[in-house]
This record gives structure tokens, C-alpha cells and sequence, in this order.
């Protein structure tokens, strides 16, 4: 049976999931459960089944079907007032041209990407206000319309019109969330997590427990997270919090999880890698910084994308 968690005094506030992934799948199931209006946009497979059975959403020790409105189509964003925008890093001003003529006026979008600068991006393009999203969260689709969560799922976002409101949403709707002035500082730390797991996880096909067991992993960690910082300080950024102790931290905490990397790779499809080592890299070069550790795991993590379906590795 569906669970459809809608009362008399449920929130009224529409809230559209563009590029429902797995991050986009549990953050709107979430706040499904809680009682919002959701709809999910995503891919046919996945519309599908929810249309069909409802999204299957297995996380905190529960496993239950969310009664939720999807759609294949970016029209069905229209009267959201929260947008959880959630679509790669490559595919941030397509999607947004995608979305611009059925946004309304006063909607808020919340990135929830990864990458730093997908909100810079989005002001560009759109008149909406944007607010910035760091994501902390293991989760996975494990099946058309089924998403699983492997641990976290906490949300710091930045102080825009309606991010108060947000946060709130967020809050009542089981999800840890925090507003900051220094999202900018917050995001880089989250990419040199990023940089330091999700090549090597994608090249080795290791979860994050095992990936750190390997021979000389840590050490390439190590200079991975030195040349993002180095660039970081270069470019003015106050990283957020003590960031080797986090990268060490990240594979106790999601030892069974797969970089976003890794699972892109394992299906044959891009990733965005040219928005994690690759920015650090062309960041870098700009700044006058040596990258190598990031070059390199760029490079290898390009050719593996490069490979002709079904061409073995070796």
C-alpha cells in the first residue's frame, strides 16, 4: 500500500525536483513523506514505476512506497514555489533553459549539485533566486523508482529570499539543515572530498571502506586535498572546517558507498569529473598553482569515459 502522509493540516507549499536522481529522489521523498506536494521530474524508467507504485524510499530503518506526483516533462515545475534543483554539473544551463518558461516569478531554486559554482551559473541565466546547497549524503537508486540511503543527509545552505522558509520545510521533513553566510567555503570543502574519492573510487570500482585500504591510496589523498587547498587559498576561499579530518572521516561514516563517479562510470554514462579535479585543475592553472595529483586522476578518469560500450578495461 501507498503511504500518503497528506493530513488537513499538511504544508501546502509545491515543491518540484528537477533531475530526479538519487539525491533528488530522497531529499523529495522526504519531504513527500512529511506531507508536501512533490513532484519529481526525472527519467522515464523512474516516472514510471512511481506513477505506477509510488517512490519506494528506504532509508532510517523504514522501507515504504511515497504516494508522489513525476513527470518526464520540465513543465510540470510550474506553481513549485521550492525548486531542489538536481541535475549534473553538465547539464546545469540546459536544464535551466529547460525550465526558465515554466519557473514562477517568486520560486526559490535550491542547488543541490555537486561542484561550487552551479548557482553562479544558474543567476546567470534565470531571475529566480538561487540559493547554494552543500549535500551530505550516501544514497544510490537501487532500482527504477527505488531509492536508497547509505548514511547522512545533511543540507547547509546560503541565505537568499525564502531560504528560511526552506530550511524549516527541510527541518519539520526529517532533514538536518543549517543556513550559512559561508556557503562558498562550505562548498569547496565539499569538493575536495569529492576530488579525493570519487576518481579513485570510479577508477578502482571500490566502495569508500576498501577503496582506503589500498596501497598508497591515502598518501594520493593527501595530495589531492594539499593542491585543492592550496588553490582554494589562492582563489580567496575560507574553507570550511578541518577538512583532512573529514576525507578521513568520510570512509568510516559511508564505507559501502560508491562515488557518484564511480556509479555514473558502471553505467556507461558521463561524469562530472570535469567539475570536481578538472575545476581544481583549471582553477589551478589560472592561479598559477601545480595540480598534478588532480590532473592525473582527471585524465584517467577521461579515458575510462572515453571507452566504447562494451570495450573491456584491460
Amino acid at each position: 500500500m501507498l503511504a500518503n502522509h497528506e493530513s488537513a493540516t499538511a504544508p501546502t507549499t509545491r515543491i518540484a525536483v528537477m533531475g530526479a536522481g538519487a539525491v533528488g529522489c530522497y531529499y523529495g521523498g522526504m519531504l513527500a513523506r512529511a506531507g508536501h506536494p512533490v513532484v519529481l521530474i526525472g527519467r522515464p524508467e523512474h516516472v514510471q514505476a512511481i506513477e505506477r507504485d509510488g517512490l519506494r524510499l528506504e532509508a532510517h530503518g523504514r522501507d515504504e512506497q511515497i504516494a508522489l506526483e513525476a513527470s518526464t516533462e520540465p513543465g510540470a515545475i510550474r506553481d513549485a514555489r521550492l525548486v531542489l534543483f538536481c541535475v549534473k554539473s553538465t547539464d546545469t544551463e540546459f536544464a535551466a533553459a529547460q525550465m526558465q518558461p515554466h519557473l514562477a516569478p517568486d520560486a526559490l531554486l535550491l542547488t543541490l549539485q555537486n561542484g561550487v559554482d552551479n548557482a553562479e551559473r544558474l543567476r546567470r541565466v534565470l531571475p529566480q533566486p538561487v540559493a547554494a546547497a552543500v549535500v551530505y549524503v550516501a544514497t544510490e537508486m537501487a532500482g527504477p523508482g527505488h531509492v536508497r540511503h547509505h548514511g547522512r543527509g545533511e543540507l547547509v545552505i546560503e541565505p537568499s529570499t525564502g531560504s528560511l522558509a526552506a530550511q524549516q520545510m527541510l527541518i519539520t521533513a526529517g532533514v538536518p539543515t543549517e543556513i550559512s553566510p559561508n556557503v562558498r567555503g562550505a562548498l569547496w570543502a565539499k569538493l575536495i572530498l569529492n576530488c579525493a574519492y570519487n576518481a579513485l573510487s570510479a577508477i578502482a570500482r571500490l566502495p569508500y571502506g576498501l577503496l582506503v585500504q589500498g596501497e598508497g591510496v591515502t598518501e594520493v589523498m593527501r595530495d589531492v586535498v594539499a593542491e585543492c587547498l592550496a588553490v582554494a587559498a589562492a582563489d580567496g576561499v575560507e574553507v570550511v572546517g578541518d577538512v583532512p579530518t573529514a576525507v578521513a572521516r568520510i570512509a568510516r561514516t559511508m564505507p559501502s558507498q560508491y562515488s557518484s563517479t564511480a556509479q555514473d562510470l558502471m553505467r556507461g554514462k558521463k561524469s562530472e569529473i570535469d567539475h570536481l579535479n578538472g575545476f581544481v585543475m583549471r582553477r589551478g592553472e589560472a592561479l598559477g598553482i601545480a595540480t598534478p595529483a588532480n590532473r592525473v586522476l582527471h585524465t584517467l578518469v577521461k579515458l575510462i569515459e572515453s571507452r566504447r560500450p562494451g570495450q573491456p578495461l584491460g
